[in-house]
């Protein structure tokens, strides 16, 4: 197995004089590998040929696991489409999942047959793709499927797809634009290019124009733009060139070659003047941006604007961060980025508003740090952190072959925007290789010109041109007349080679922490997982907000280290640290070049032990988490998140999930508060470590145990108390109110009396067919054939000691009623008169079986298995023989099983839309409506039972 790189030389970094009082010696200095060591071995190595129609084909080969990434990226995207034709390529990326001629119905069918993962598409400014690992036995499937839709579509593109297709793009529209500041990106684009040039007009483009677009017109694109000359094909993982060229040729060398697409126009465009636009939407707090056009990726000045954007605002340290949150308090977020296209991009600063504060102030602060930044220049270090962890984070991401941002995915990349598969070294040399006065030459070109500002502030909506509604169509079905055969049939699938499911090894500390360990070497990267046995079930009744406080303020600043300091610290190891909970567990977690695993765990190791929890950053940090409770009551998914679990878990501690808390509660914890919870549930005697890596049990035992083991808790710890029986509940609809929402999110949700810790594989299996994958009945419904919905679903959702079934779906506001009303009827046959078929049966148990392999690709997959099977009380060898009991499961077993578990009748359902639009169509169901204002939804739930200690 050939790893990524190995690092070599250190570099050393010194400590930076704490501002707290020291209880323990200071860390010694630690020593990290040098940039150019981690970007120099960086290496995918690659064959390629092209075939007589101009297909050109990339080869990588990689031998972990038995799956190959297929990514088919098109020269086609929006900035190829012409005035009137807007939104084509995105709205064909979706007409291509709908069957071909020799391969009619859902593409994800016969990929869901053999056990494909990750499979999906997406289109850009520059391309589109579309992409799916599938088990090596399996590739001349995914080859006669990509090439049939490539070469044999149009047959299969009816009326009835085309109009429902189109429904499904409003609707995506609809969702986007129904998030909090979901107008702003229209207005940046739209005043930062004029509407002809190529960039000038979002991905998801006009629905004028997708509404006037007629069959002859939409065929007529495709057969402009997706021929093979315009394609690049990328093949990664268990296959070489030998095996691979025949197969390219066999599927691919008989489709002619088509036009190529013409590179249009697209220069950086300077305003002639700074220009400010404000718009009005339904938010909590003021948003602030300033946003320049600036050259593409191929330009000599898309690292150091890279580098730019990273030391003003993409690092937990920079310049924006520190002063304008930490020192001034003058924003609770901001970030900046610089997005490189293909011809040009876009540079960024967002800001929001610390409630209070007032915006002209903070705009103005904002620009002079900016106007500091173009004056000085960014330092040697700043400039080297920032490099280290953008290369540590590209390391972490090519262990995977395909999905978003594998190796398949660089490939590509680089070979359609820049002629080079190999395009990524020049990326990663090129930042490695930026000076301070490299980088403050390119932000003074460029962030010295007129500026676009645009301002969101709280207030009733402006209005904008949203998705029109169609006109009610009969929707004629997608084709599903036998095959034509003109290339015969799609290609069956041999013996696919089962998981190989790294073994688990379990030891203990000396002071009884115990390690969860899997050893992967695909990448030399060390990952961990501190695991705490605490979770929202363990927040302070009352208090709410307190257990996410305590938790997330770990890194804030400890006893040797201030905020800011330990933030450069980790930028210069290339460390990822981030902590996050679920309704039974809190947890730390790290991920580090092995190399630095060393330094990383003492760092890792002091943020757990040594929180500091300083008056001043309490009081900063509490701000911060308030104005995020106060822009999740303005988020229709968080609104939903909340009344759902306030309702199916009220009377037990998993009621208290209120996303990040009670405001109110929140502005009043003290730095006692936080301490005394830490004390009590984020303590030794609740933790497990969880770690995969590429480094031997034994060194990473002694490592953790030089770091950990003397650690011994303070105080009493807390208990958690499941107990009581939660009143029944009443079948009925609770509508959030949330004006102007042109979708509305609805959440059907049921207690089943059971738990996480139950057997749910059986009922898991069976929800495959009825809302556990894209294929399910609610998401067929509602999504293809009715078109109200970009997306629909349903799970169990397990936690420790509950697991209720959820369904969602977010639909157009003017269907809500009717949608609601499907999803039941979707859920009451499904339970009786129409269960699970032979078809959607054999379909779940081979998808199921199949992708085991390339679900478990990666380390950070492999990490959060060795979590979930100990929480769940499952055997660490759960998932290498989880096959076997799939192949042993019966259709009436499973028709069974859910028919016991799942009651449409014990519904209840939760709308999050806007009410003076969706009451009257809620009216009509039969069901008791009662509307609450989001505000209602801002306070601790009733009747939880407590977590006390």
């Amino acid at each position: 197995m050939t790893k990524l790189f190995a690092l070599a030389g250190v570099a050393s970094i010194a400590l930076v004089a704490p501002l707290h009082a020291q209880t323990t010696p200071a860390p010694a200095p630690v020593k990290a590998a040098p940039v150019a060591a981690l970007v120099k071995a960086v290496d995918i190595p690659y064959q390629q040929f092209t075939l007589k129609n101009g297909l050109r084909v990339v080869v990588h080969t990689d031998r972990k696991a038995p799956v190959v990434a297929v990514s088919v990226w098109y020269d086609v995207g929006s900035k190829h489409e012409p005035q009137g034709s807007t939104g084509f390529a995105h709205l064909f990326e979706h007409l291509m999942f709908n069957g071909s001629e020799n391969a009619p119905g859902d593409f994800f069918a016969p990929l869901k047959q053999v056990g494909a993962t990750d499979f999906n598409g997406t289109t850009y400014f520059d391309r589109t793709n579309y992409f799916e690992t599938v088990p090596t036995a399996a590739l001349e499937r995914a080859l006669f499927l990509e090439s049939d839709r490539m070469g044999y579509l149009l047959g299969a593109i009816t009326q009835g797809v085309l109009d429902e297709q189109r429904g499904v793009v409003q609707n995506e529209k609809r969702q986007g634009d129904n998030r909090p500041y979901g107008l702003m990106g229209y207005a940046v684009t739209e005043g930062l290019f004029p509407a002809t040039h190529p960039y000038g007009h979002d991905t998801i483009g006009s629905m004028a124009d997708l509404d006037a677009a007629s069959l002859d017109t939409v065929k007529n694109w495709f057969r402009g733009h997706y021929g093979p000359n315009n394609a690049v094909l990328v093949l990664a993982g268990d296959v070489d060139v030998a095996s691979a060229r025949p197969l390219v040729e066999k599927y691919f060398g008989a489709i002619k070659a088509g036009p190529k697409s013409v590179l249009p126009a697209a220069p950086v465009i300077t305003l002639p003047a700074a220009k400010t636009v404000t718009l009005k939407d339904r938010v909590a707090a003021t948003m602030i941006s300033r946003n320049w056009t600036v050259p593409g990726l191929n330009d000599k000045d898309a690292a150091p604007l890279e580098v730019a954007a990273g030391v003003l605002g993409g690092m937990a340290s920079s310049r924006l961060t520190n002063e304008l949150i930490r020192k001034e308090k003058l924003f609770t977020q901001i970030s900046a980025d610089n997005s490189a296209f293909a011809q040009v991009g876009t540079f960024a600063i967002e800001g929001l508003v610390r409630p209070g504060v007032d915006p002209a102030l903070a705009a103005q602060r904002l620009d002079a740090v900016v106007a500091d930044f173009l004056r000085t220049g960014p330092t040697q270090d700043e400039v080297s952190r920032f490099v280290t962890t953008r290369v540590a984070g590209r390391v972490r991401g090519l262990e995977a072959v395909g999905g978003f941002g594998g190796k398949a995915v660089a490939l590509a990349e680089g070979a359609l925007y820049s002629n080079d598969p190999g395009f990524y070294k020049k990326q990663l040399a090129d930042l490695a290789a930026q000076t301070p006065a490299s980088v403050k030459a390119a932000a003074d070109k460029w962030l010295g010109r007129p500026v676009l500002a645009v301002n969101v502030v709280p207030g009733a909506r402006d209005a904008y041109a949203e998705a029109k509604v169609p006109p009610k169509v009969d929707v004629v079905a997608a084709p599903e007349q036998p095959a034509k055969g003109t290339r015969g049939a799609i290609p069956a699938v041999g013996a696919v080679t089962g998981l190989s499911f790294p073994k688990v090894e379990r030891s203990r500390l000396s002071n009884g922490i115990e390690l969860v360990y899997a050893q992967r070497s695909a990448v030399p990267v060390t990952q961990a997982v501190l695991s705490f046995d605490a979770g929202y079930a363990a927040d302070v009744p009352g208090k709410l907000g307190t257990q996410l406080v305590a938790l997330n303020m770990l890194d804030e600043g400890t006893e040797h280290y201030d905020v800011n300091a330990l933030a450069e610290a980790r930028e210069r190891l290339g460390m990822q640290l981030s902590s996050g909970a679920g309704n039974d567990r809190s947890t730390l977690s790290m991920g580090v070049p092995s190399a630095n695993l060393g330094p990383a765990l003492d760092l890792f190791a002091e943020v757990a032990r040594r929180p500091a929890y300083g008056d001043t950053d309490v009081a900063r940090f509490k701000a911060q988490q308030v104005a995020q409770i106060q822009q999740e009551l303005t988020n229709p998914g968080a609104l939903a998140q909340r009344m759902s679990t306030r309702i199916l878990a009220a009377g037990t501690p998993y009621a208290k999930a209120q996303g990040s808390g009670d405001p109110v509660a929140v502005a009043a914890l003290t730095p006692a508060d936080l301490r005394s919870y830490q004390q009590a549930w984020l303590r030794p005697e609740k933790a497990k470590l969880f770690v995969v890596s590429d480094r031997p049990l034994a060194e990473v035992q002694a490592a953790l145990e030089a770091r950990f083991g003397d650690w011994k808790g303070t105080g009493t710890a807390g208990t958690k108390t499941f107990a009581g029986t939660p009143s029944p509940l009443k079948p009925g609809i609770v509508l959030v109110d949330r004006p102007d929402s042109p979708q509305s999110i609805i959440v059907g949700g049921q207690r089943t009396g059971l738990k996480g810790t139950d057997d749910l594989l059986v009922l898991n299996t069976v929800n495959d067919a009825l809302g556990g994958s894209f294929l399910s009945r609610l998401n067929m419904d509602l999504r293809e054939e009715k078109h109200w919905s970009y997306g629909a679903g349903g799970r169990f959702q397990p936690s420790e000691f509950a697991a209720p079934y959820l369904l969602q779906a977010g639909v157009q506001a003017d269907k809500t009623g009717p949608a609601l009303a499907s999803a039941r009827d979707d859920v009451a046959q499904f339970v009786t008169t129409k269960p699970m078929t032979e078809t959607e049966f054999d379909l779940a148990i081979k998808g199921a079986t199949l992708q085991l392999p390339g679900q478990f690709e990666t380390s950070q997959a492999v990490l959060g298995a060795m979590q979930a099977n100990d929480l769940f009380k499952r055997p660490d060898d759960y998932y290498a023989t989880v096959a076997t009991r799939y192949r042993a499961m019966t259709l009436p077993q499973l028709r069974s099983a859910v028919a016991q578990t799942i009651d449409p009748a014990r519904l209840t359902w939760i709308v999050v839309g806007d009410a003076s639009k969706v009451k009257p169509q809620l009216d009509s169901l039969g069901l008791p409506v009662e509307v609450v204002p989001a505000s209602a939804v801002a306070g601790a739930p009733a009747g939880a039972v407590t977590a006390a200690k």
